[in-house]
C-alpha cells in the first residue's frame, strides 16, 4: 500500500474500508485488444505498462488516459520518473500506449487503471504494482555511505525463523511496543497493518449466516497453501468467493470443499500476487479477511570452485540456492552484497592459441524471402565466435540459425527480410581478429492496396475537399514510383495534383477535387527486382445537377400537378429526393412546400390563389447535399370551372331539330368562359350524344338530324380553360315535332321609306321574317323577276338578304318580298334609288353658265393655280371681286349633288385681264433657285443602352428637298404598324420611341429617308439592359 507523505504520490490504492463494498464485474472489453498487467520490482528498477488497441474499424485515434487509485490522472505527473509514450503501426493497424515508470519508490505500488474512449465506445482495465524494498530498515540511508561491499565476504548464518502469529501478537500488545513488533518480524505497512488491527477489534454482531466467520488475516509462505474455512448456520444458500472484490472461479489454483456445514476453500501454491484482501458472501452477509504472503529469503546452499582451462574450451560454473526456480545474477570480478541475497566468487584461468583463417566471409546478394547463408572456415575448429550485423550482436532465433561445427562457422536465415541487409562481421572470442561482408537484399516492388480498407479499391470524396491517398509501398533498393490517370502523368510539380514518393509509401493529393477528377489511377512500381501495378478508382461525389425544367400538365381552382425529369448527373451519388418551391410570377420570393423530401417525380402543390399566374422550381438532394433550383416552370394560373348555365329553356322545335337557350352561369371566376357544350340523350337511355363538336360562344344552339316523333332530354355545360361545369339539364323530355307558324315579315324602320345609296357604293339589306316550318322567299322588281347576275339573294331560317356588290342607276326600282309558308302568305315592298354625279357644265355665257351650280374657281395666269372663289352657289351668274390689278385670270364650274362635285368642269375660252387706265405694268423676269436635294443627314444616331420597363428613344436629323420618307429598321427588318413603337418627323428631326423594352429589343437600329433624288441611313446599336429587383 502506498504512503500518504510521500514526496511523489501517485495516489491510493484500495484502502481496507473499502473491500466490504460491493464491487461490480467490469464489462468486456470492446477496445483493448491486449490489457497492461500487474508487475512487482525492486526499489529503483523501471517497469513498462502497455496496452493496445486495434484501429481497423476506428476512423481516428482513440484517447486514452492512465490513472492512479480512483482518480489521479498521471498526464499532469510526468517527468522524470514516468513518461507517456504512443505509437501505432501502419501494417497492423494497432495503437501501442505506453506507460514507463523509471527508478521506482516504495510510495509508487499501489493499484492502476487504464482508461480508453472512442466515441460512444468505452474500455477500461486495473492492474497492480507491487515495489519491493532492496534495504532493510536499517540500512535505508545508507546510501552512497555504505561500505559493505568492501568487507570480508563471510557466509551468512541461516537462522531457523520461528512459525509465530503475528496478529495474535499484535492482538496482545500494548500500542508503544507495535513498532518493534513491525521491526523484529520485518513488518514495512505498520500503518496499514494497524488500520485492519483496529477494525479486527470492533465487535461483531451475530451472523445468521455464518456460524463460524473467516478469521481476521492469514499468514503463509510464499509457495505454500492455505485453506479458508466458513461454518455456515444455513447449508443451503449459496456462496462466492471474491478476491479484491473479483469473482474467484474454481481453478487448479483454487479449489472449493465442501464438509457438511463447513465452506472451506483452498490456494495452492501461493504467490506474491496472492497477498490481497478475500471475501465470501452468502445472501447479504458477508466476511472478510486478509492473506499475508511472507517471501523467504535465497540462501546458497553449494559455492563455486575455482575452474582452470584454454581459449575457446566449454566450461561449467555450478552453484545451488536455497529456493528453486529465484532469479539468479551472474557478475564477472565484481562482488556485491544484496542484504538477504548471497553471492560467491570463482577463479578462472585462461590460455590463448594464435587464429588462422581459412576460408573468410564472401559478399551475397539475396532476393527477399530467399534463404540467407554465410560461411566462414578458421582454425581452431574449437574456438566460438559471434555474428554482429551493423555493430549489433545477432542472437539465434526461430529464423535465425548460428551453426558451430569443428572449424566451420555459418549463419543461415531461412527468409530473409530488408532488415537483414548490411556489414557482417564475425569475431573470434578471445582474438582481435574478424572477417567481414556484406549483404545486399533485394525486393521486387509491391504496392499495398489493402491498407485503403475501400472495397473493390474505390475512394470516394465529396467535391471541393482535399484528397490526400497514401498507399504504403515497399521494395528493395526503393522502387521508382509513376501515377497515371489514363494516359496522362502526374507529376510531383503538380499544383492541384501532385504524386509524392517516401521511403515507404506514396502519396496523391488533390487540393480540390472536382468532378472531372474521378476515373481510374494506375501506380507503376519499378526497381531493379522487378515491376508491379495497381489500379485505383476515385470517385467525386457532388451536389446534383439541377433537375429539368418541371410541366405543369393540370391545374385546378387552388392546385396543379407537376411533374419533373430527374437530373442528367446525380453528383455521383443515388438523388434521395426533392424539394419544391413556388412564387407568385410578380414576386422574387420563393417559398418551400415540403419539408419531407418528395421521392417521386411528381407534386401537386395547393392552397393557391385562383386568377394568379405562379412558377415553381425543384431542387435534386443526395447525400452530399442539395443542388441548385432548376429552371422555373413557364407561368401558369390556378383555375376552377365555372358553375352551371342558368334558364336552359326550349326555344324552337321541328321535325328533326331542338333550338335550346341558356344564359350564363352565374360564377364564372378567373379562367372565364371559353363557350358551351351541348349534349343530349333520348328518352330511356343514359348514353349522352355530344351535339357541337366545337364549344360554342352562343348562349343558343340548334340540335340537328334528330328523328321525327322522339323525345329527348338536353344538358348544357358551360366550358373553360379549367374543364367542363357541372351540367344543367332540362327537367321534362321534349318531342321533335314541329308546329305550324303563319309567316310575317318584319321591315326594318329605314327600309320603310325610299332606300338611296350612291353609285358604286354596296347595297346589303337584311330583312327578318318569322314563320314555322321554313317559309319560302322570293322577290320581283318591278313586278319582274330580278336576275341573279345584277342582284344577289340569300335566304335563311328567319331572314332574307338581297346584297349589290357595287350599285348602279339601273339597280333603283321597287323590289317586292313575298314570305310563303304552305297556304300562308306575307309580302313586303321595298323602294331603292341609286343616284349619281354630273358629268360637266356646259357654259354658253358667262352670265347664264353659273346658274344653280354651287362652285365656280379663278385661275390666276401667273402662278397657274385654281383658288375657290364660291361654294355652294345656286345661281347661274356671279360677280367675282378682290382680284389683283394687271393679273389675267380664267374661271371654271363645277356642278354639285348629293353624290358630290361632277367629274369635269367648265373652264372659260378667253381669260380676263384686270387693266388700270393710266398704269402699265411690266412683271420682272427672275431665274428660279433650285432648292431640292436629296436626303442628307446632319445629325447622326447614337449607340444607345436603355433600362428594361423603361421607355427609350432613338433621335437624328436629317435634311432633303422635296421631303424624304422616313423608314425605320430593326435588325434590317421595317417596322410597320408594331404598337411598341412610335414614330415622329418634325422639321426634319427624325425619333422613334421605343415603349418599355425588353431584353429582345436590343440590336441595331436604322433610320432610312428617301426622296427622288436619293437616300441616305444611319444606324446605331441599342442594348437593353435588365431591370434589377
Amino acid at each position: 500500500m502506498g504512503r500518504k507523505d510521500s514526496v511523489w504520490s501517485l495516489g491510493e490504492g484500495q484502502l481496507p474500508e473499502d473491500i466490504d463494498k460491493q464491487i461490480e464485474t467490469p464489462p468486456l472489453s470492446t477496445l483493448l485488444i491486449e490489457k497492461p498487467l500487474g508487475g512487482s520490482i525492486t526499489v529503483g528498477g523501471d517497469i513498462t505498462f502497455i496496452a493496445k488497441v486495434e484501429a481497423k474499424d476506428l476512423l481516428r485515434k482513440p484517447s486514452i488516459k492512465w490513472f492512479k487509485g480512483k482518480w489521479m490522472d498521471l498526464a499532469s505527473k510526468t517527468g522524470k520518473h514516468l513518461q507517456l509514450k504512443e505509437s501505432f503501426d501502419r501494417f497492423t493497424k494497432i495503437h501501442t500506449f505506453e506507460m514507463h515508470i523509471i527508478k521506482a519508490k516504495e510510495n509508487y505500488a499501489g493499484n492502476y487503471r487504464c482508461e480508453v474512449t472512442y466515441k460512444d465506445k468505452f474500455d477500461s482495465c486495473s492492474f497492480d504494482l507491487e515495489v519491493k524494498g532492496l534495504y532493510s530498515e536499517g540500512q535505508e540511508d545508507a546510501g552512497e555511505l555504505d561500505f559493505s561491499g568492501l568487507l570480508k565476504h563471510r557466509e551468512p548464518k541461516q537462522e531457523e525463523t520461528p512459525e509465530v502469529d503475528v496478529w495474535e501478537i499484535l492482538k496482545n500488545a500494548r500500542p508503544d511496543e507495535y513498532e518493534k513488533i513491525a521491526f523484529t518480524y520485518g513488518i514495512t505497512d505498520l500503518r496499514g497493518l494497524l488500520k485492519r488491527l483496529k477494525k479486527t477489534k470492533k465487535e461483531e454482531k451475530k451472523s445468521e449466516a455464518f456460524a463460524k466467520k473467516l478469521e481476521t488475516a492469514y499468514q503463509v509462505d510464499k509457495g505454500g497453501k492455505i485453506r479458508f474455512i466458513v461454518d455456515m448456520a444455513d447449508p443451503t444458500v449459496e456462496l462466492k468467493w471474491y478476491k479484491n472484490g473479483q469473482e474467484i472461479r474454481p481453478t487448479p489454483k483454487y479449489i472449493f470443499e465442501h464438509k457438511g456445514t463447513q465452506r472451506i476453500m483452498v490456494i495452492n501454491n501461493c504467490q506474491i500476487n496472492d497477498d490481497a484482501a478475500y471475501s465470501v458472501v452468502a445472501g447479504d452477509e458477508k466476511s472478510t479477511t486478509e492473506l499475508f504472503v511472507k517471501e523467504l529469503p535465497i540462501n546458497i546452499v553449494k559455492e563455486l570452485e575455482p575452474v582452470k582451462t584454454t581459449v575457446n574450451e566449454r566450461i561449467e560454473l555450478e552453484c545451488e540456492v536455497s529456493e528453486e526456480g529465484a532469479k539468479v545474477k551472474w557478475y564477472k570480478q565484481t562482488y556485491f552484497n544484496f542484504g538477504k541475497c548471497s553471492s560467491l566468487l570463482a577463479p578462472l584461468t585462461l590460455l590463448v592459441k594464435p587464429l588462422k583463417i581459412i576460408q573468410d566471409l564472401e559478399n551475397v546478394t539475396v532476393m527477399l524471402g530467399q534463404p540467407l547463408k554465410l560461411h566462414c572456415e578458421i582454425y581452431p575448429g574449437n574456438v566460438p565466435g559471434r555474428w554482429y550485423l551493423n555493430g549489433k550482436l545477432i542472437q539465434a532465433s526461430d529464423r535465425i540459425n548460428i551453426l558451430h561445427r569443428a572449424k566451420n562457422h555459418r549463419l543461415e536465415a531461412e527468409s530473409s527480410t530488408i532488415h537483414d541487409a548490411g556489414d557482417y562481421t564475425f569475431v573470434p572470442e578471445g582474438y582481435s581478429q574478424s572477417l567481414c561482408a556484406k549483404v545486399h537484399v533485394i525486393d521486387p516492388p509491391r504496392v499495398h492496396l489493402d491498407a485503403l480498407n475501400c472495397p473493390d479499391n474505390t475512394v470516394t470524396i465529396v467535391a471541393g475537399n482535399k484528397l490526400r491517398l497514401e498507399i504504403p509501398i515497399s521494395g528493395e533498393p526503393a522502387p521508382r514510383v509513376v501515377w497515371m490517370k489514363g494516359e496522362r502523368v502526374i507529376l510531383d510539380t503538380g499544383s492541384r495534383v501532385r504524386a509524392e514518393t517516401f521511403a515507404d509509401h506514396t502519396c496523391l493529393t488533390i487540393d480540390v477535387t472536382e468532378r472531372e477528377d474521378t476515373g481510374n489511377y494506375k501506380i507503376v512500381l519499378q526497381n531493379e527486382a522487378g515491376e508491379d501495378t495497381a489500379s485505383i478508382k476515385i470517385k467525386v461525389v457532388d451536389i446534383p445537377d439541377p433537375p429539368q425544367a418541371p410541366l405543369v400538365p393540370a391545374v385546378g381552382g387552388d392546385w396543379c400537378t407537376m411533374t419533373w425529369d430527374p437530373p442528367h448527373y446525380d453528383g455521383g451519388s443515388p438523388i434521395l429526393g426533392y424539394f419544391i418551391e413556388r412564387k407568385k410570377k410578380q414576386s422574387s420570393r420563393w417559398m418551400r412546400l415540403n419539408f419531407d423530401l418528395c421521392k417521386e417525380t411528381t407534386f401537386e402543390p395547393k392552397k393557391m390563389i385562383e386568377g394568379v399566374p405562379y412558377e415553381v422550381r425543384v431542387f435534386a438532394v443526395n447525400a452530399i447535399g442539395v443542388s441548385k433550383p432548376c429552371e422555373p416552370s413557364k407561368p401558369f394560373i390556378p383555375l376552377a370551372v365555372t358553375s352551371e348555365p342558368t334558364n336552359l329553356i326550349v326555344d324552337d322545335v321541328t321535325d328533326t331539330t331542338v333550338t335550346m337557350k341558356w344564359r350564363p352561369p352565374d360564377t364564372i371566376g378567373a379562367a372565364g368562359l371559353d363557350g358551351y357544350q351541348v349534349e343530349y340523350c333520348f328518352e330511356g337511355t343514359d348514353e349522352w350524344i355530344v351535339s357541337n363538336t366545337e364549344i360554342t360562344e352562343k348562349t343558343k344552339y340548334t340540335i340537328t338530324g334528330l328523328p321525327p316523333e322522339t323525345k329527348i332530354l338536353v344538358r348544357v355545360k358551360a366550358i373553360n380553360k379549367a374543364g367542363p361545369s357541372p351540367p344543367r339539364t332540362t327537367q321534362h323530355s321534349i318531342l321533335v315535332k314541329e308546329v305550324i307558324e303563319p309567316p310575317k315579315i318584319r321591315i326594318p324602320r329605314h327600309l320603310k321609306q325610299t332606300y338611296i345609296r350612291k353609285v358604286g357604293e354596296v347595297v346589303n339589306l337584311v330583312v327578318p321574317f318569322m314563320g314555322k316550318p321554313r317559309p319560302k322567299v322570293s322577290w320581283l322588281k318591278n313586278g319582274e323577276p330580278i336576275e341573279a347576275s345584277q342582284v344577289s339573294i340569300r335566304n335563311t331560317d328567319c331572314d332574307s338578304i338581297i346584297f349589290i356588290r357595287r350599285a348602279e342607276r339601273k339597280h333603283s326600282g321597287k323590289y317586292e318580298m313575298a314570305v310563303q309558308v304552305e297556304k300562308h302568305v306575307d309580302t313586303a315592298l321595298l323602294d331603292i334609288q341609286i343616284v349619281g354625279r354630273f358629268t360637266s357644265v356646259a357654259l354658253s355665257a358667262w352670265a347664264s353658265a353659273v346658274l344653280h351650280y354651287p362652285e365656280s374657281r379663278q385661275k390666276d395666269y401667273g402662278t397657274l393655280e385654281w383658288y375657290t372663289c364660291v361654294e355652294h352657289y345656286h345661281r347661274t351668274c356671279v360677280t367675282v371681286t378682290e382680284l389683283v390689278v394687271g393679273n389675267e385670270y380664267f374661271f371654271r364650274v363645277f356642278a354639285e349633288n348629293m353624290c358630290g362635285l361632277s367629274e369635269s368642269a367648265t373652264v372659260t375660252k378667253d381669260s380676263a385681264l384686270i387693266v388700270k387706265q393710266g398704269l402699265q405694268l411690266k412683271n420682272p423676269e427672275y431665274i428660279d433657285y433650285d432648292f431640292t436635294e436629296p436626303p442628307k443627314f446632319t445629325q447622326p444616331l447614337v449607340d444607345t443602352f436603355a433600362i428594361a420597363g423603361y421607355n427609350a428613344t432613338l433621335n437624328c436629323s436629317v435634311r432633303a428637298n422635296p421631303r424624304p420618307k422616313v423608314i425605320w429598321m430593326k435588325n434590317k427588318i421595317m417596322i410597320i404598324d408594331d404598337p411598341r413603337y412610335r414614330m415622329f418627323s418634325n422639321q426634319g428631326v427624325c425619333t422613334l420611341e421605343i415603349r418599355k423594352p425588353s431584353p429582345f429589343d436590343g440590336g441595331v437600329y436604322t433610320c432610312k429617308a428617301i426622296n427622288d433624288l436619293g437616300e441616305a441611313q444611319v444606324e446605331c446599336k441599342l442594348e437593353v439592359k435588365g431591370h434589377k429587383i
